[in-house]
C-alpha cells in the first residue's frame, strides 16, 4: 500500500487548499478525488462567481497565488453605479447594502498597504491555480477515486476506496456536505432542516421577457436571473426535490411558473442542480487521526458565497497544525486548537445564514421584519456592520493578551524599504516582528531553527506595536507595544512553535 503522511479527500478548493499548506511544510500529501472531471457548467460564469472574503483574500495573498486567480475585470468586487450613482457592495438576505454607506475608518487593524476588502472569482479558475500549485509541491492528486470507509488505530489511518487502499498517519475530509469521511468516521452531524429547495440552471427560455431581471421576491419565493437564461430559484417546500434526481424540464419549468406567477415556457435545460439552507455542523472537527474541513465539517445556504470562505479559513488554520504534529514539532494541545478556533466561526455563519433564510420567507411577518432590517442597513452604522461581517473583518480567535491585535488577522504593515508583512508569508513560516530592533528578539527567533523568521524595520505605520508574534496562518499570537517584553514573546512561541 502506498503509504502518506496525510491524504485529504476532496479536490475542492478547500482539499487543495489543504493539501498546498501541508505540502509546503514538508509534508507528503494524496489527494483522493471521486469526481473524474474537475470541470463542471455551473462552477463557470455566473454560477461558478464566488465572492472572496477578507480573510480568504488574505491568505491568497500571503501564500503568493491571489495575482493568478482572474482578470483584472473580475478581481473588482464591485459593479457599475445603479440608477442613483451607487454601487451596491453586497447584500444580506437580498437586502443590498451600499459602498457609500461603509465607514472604513471604523475598521482600525486595516491599514493602507492591505489587501482588498472582497473580490470576485471564478469558482474554476480558483480550483485550476490551486491544483498547479499542489502539483508544483508534490501533491499526489487521484481523481475518480472515492473514500468508501477506513480503519483508524493508534498509528494511522486505512483509507478504503473503490480503487486501491491506501496508509497515512492521517486523514483529512474535505468531500463536501454529504463526505463519506465524515460518515465513516461516525462524526455526529447536528443542525436543523431546511425550509426550501434552491435551483440553479442554465435554461432556453422560449418567451424570457415575462420574467424581471435582478432578484424578485414573489409570494411563493424567489427567483433571480442575472443573465438571460440564467436563473436561480428558492421554493419554500421544505427542501422537498432536494436530492431527488435529476432535475427535468418539466419540473423546471412548472417550479418557475409556481414562483415568478408567469407562463414562462423553458424550450431546453443546458445544466441544473438543487441545493437547501440544510444548516449542520459536526459537533468535533476531530476523531483521532480523522479530521473535517470545509462542508465536510458544516453546510448552510449558500448565501453570499460564505461556505466557500469558512472553508478556506478552515484549511489556513488546520494546515500548519498539522503539519508541526506531523514533524514532532508541536507544542501540546496544538492540533486540538484547530476545532477549538474554528468550531465557533462555523456556528456563527451558520446562524448567520438561519437569519437570512428567516428574512426571505414568503410570509407577511418576514416581510415586515425585512423592512425593519432594510432600514438599519440604509444607515452607516448598518452597512459598516453588515460590511464588516459579510468580509469577515473582525474574524479572530480568542487567544489572550492585552494587545487589541492579538487574536486577529496581522495588519499588512509596510516597512520602510517599501517591504509587506503579507509577502513575507509565502513559505508558510511563522514571523517574529521587532519593529524596535531588540536582540533579545532576535535569539529568541533563533532558537526555532528557522521556523520562526525574524524582521526586524520600521513599519510607516505602526498601530502602536514594538513586536509581535505571527503564526503561518496569519493571526497575531502576541503583540507587545512600545519595548515589548521578550519574555511574553517567548511564552507566546512556546505556545504556538513547540
Amino acid at each position: 500500500m502506498d503509504s502518506y503522511d496525510v491524504i485529504v479527500a476532496g479536490a475542492g478548493p478547500v482539499g487543495l487548499f489543504l493539501a498546498c499548506e501541508l505540502a509546503l511544510a514538508g509534508c507528503s500529501v494524496l489527494i483522493l478525488e471521486k469526481a473524474e472531471h474537475p470541470r463542471s457548467a455551473l462552477k463557470r460564469v455566473p454560477f461558478g462567481i464566488r465572492g472572496l472574503s477578507t480573510p480568504t483574500v488574505e491568505a491568497l495573498y500571503r501564500r503568493g497565488l491571489l495575482d493568478q486567480l482572474a482578470a483584472p475585470a473580475l478581481r473588482a468586487p464591485f459593479g457599475q453605479p445603479d440608477a442613483q450613482g451607487r454601487r451596491q457592495a453586497g447584500h444580506f438576505a437580498g437586502i443590498p447594502f451600499y459602498l457609500d454607506d461603509i465607514d472604513t475608518a471604523r475598521w482600525t487593524r486595516r491599514l493602507p498597504s492591505s489587501s482588498a476588502t472582497s473580490m470576485l472569482c471564478e469558482l474554476e479558475a480558483l480550483e485550476t491555480v490551486l491544483a498547479a500549485r499542489a502539483a508544483s509541491l508534490g501533491v499526489d492528486i487521484r481523481r475518480g477515486v472515492g473514500v468508501t470507509g477506513l480503519r483508524q488505530t493508534a498509528d494511522g489511518v486505512t483509507v478504503l476506496s473503490d480503487g486501491p487502499s491506501f496508509l497515512s498517519q492521517w486523514l483529512v475530509g474535505c468531500d463536501g456536505g454529504r463526505s463519506a469521511v465524515r460518515k465513516a468516521g461516525g462524526f455526529e452531524f447536528a443542525g436543523t432542516e431546511p425550509e426550501f429547495t434552491g435551483y440553479s440552471a442554465e435554461v432556453e427560455l422560449a418567451d424570457g421577457d415575462q420574467l424581471k431581471p435582478g432578484r424578485n421576491l414573489t409570494p411563493t419565493g424567489l427567483y433571480f436571473q442575472s443573465q438571460p437564461g440564467f436563473l436561480v430559484m428558492q421554493e419554500f417546500d421544505g427542501g422537498a426535490h432536494h436530492g431527488a434526481g435529476p432535475v427535468t424540464r418539466e419540473h423546471l419549468q412548472a417550479v418557475l411558473r409556481r414562483i415568478s406567477n408567469t407562463g414562462a415556457t423553458i424550450r431546453a435545460v443546458h445544466a441544473a442542480s438543487t441545493w437547501t439552507d440544510r444548516a449542520r455542523q459536526a459537533t468535533s472537527y476531530r476523531a483521532g487521526r480523522v479530521l473535517l474541513a470545509g462542508d465536510a465539517a458544516h453546510i448552510h445556504a449558500p448565501l453570499g458565497g460564505q461556505g466557500l470562505n469558512l472553508g478556506i479559513g478552515d484549511a489556513m488554520n488546520l494546515g500548519w497544525k498539522l503539519a508541526a504534529t506531523i514533524h514532532g514539532r508541536a507544542a501540546p494541545g496544538l492540533l486540538d486548537s484547530y476545532p477549538d478556533e474554528r468550531h465557533p466561526v462555523g456556528a456563527q455563519v451558520l446562524d448567520w445564514s438561519r437569519a437570512q433564510v428567516a428574512l426571505m420567507r414568503p410570509d407577511p411577518h418576514a416581510r415586515a421584519l425585512g423592512a425593519v432590517v432594510r432600514e438599519l442597513i440604509a444607515t452607516r452604522d448598518g452597512a459598516t456592520h453588515i460590511a464588516a461581517r459579510v468580509w469577515g473583518i473582525d474574524t479572530g480567535y480568542d487567544l489572550g493578551g492585552g494587545h487589541p491585535l492579538t487574536g486577529h488577522s496581522v495588519p499588512n504593515f509596510e516597512l520602510e524599504d517599501g517591504t509587506r508583512i503579507g509577502e513575507l508569508m509565502r513559505d508558510g513560516r511563522g514571523l517574529l516582528l521587532d519593529f524596535d530592533a531588540d536582540p533579545a528578539l532576535e535569539t529568541l527567533a533563533g532558537a526555532y531553527d528557522g521556523r520562526l523568521r525574524y524582521v526586524s524595520g520600521r513599519p510607516k505605520e505602526g498601530l502602536g506595536v514594538g513586536a509581535a508574534l505571527i503564526r503561518p496562518d496569519g493571526m497575531v499570537a502576541w503583540a507587545g507595544g512600545r519595548r515589548a517584553d521578550p519574555a511574553q514573546a517567548g511564552r507566546a512561541a512556546e505556545r504556538w512553535f513547540g
